[in-house]
């Protein structure tokens, strides 16, 4: 193999490495939501810096598939969670 070749694949190794250790290390709170809407129930897991940012993405997530359309959207995102549990990693 020449050396080129090897130094492009450890170039693109360590670069996926550094991107995969920027994601990871910057998620630092873990937390899962349940949302009851409109009858139906569902429950989300999401992650971020801030412990507001995970839930309330955990939130939009939850109530991605109960709300349907943009006003049931917005009304499920401001209806209080039946439960929630956060973690810091």
């Amino acid at each position: 193999m020449k050396r080129s070749t090897i130094i492009t694949i450890l170039f693109v190794v360590a670069f996926g490495a550094l991107l995969l250790f920027n994601t990871l290390s910057a998620q630092k709170h873990e937390c899962s939501v349940c949302v009851e809407f409109h009858g139906r129930r569902n429950c989300a897991t999401a992650s971020n810096e801030t412990e507001e940012a995970a839930l309330r993405a955990a939130q939009t997530t939850a109530c991605g598939t109960i709300a349907s359309g943009m006003d049931q959207s917005i009304a499920c995102d401001r209806t209080p969670p039946i439960s929630k549990q956060c973690k810091t990693r």
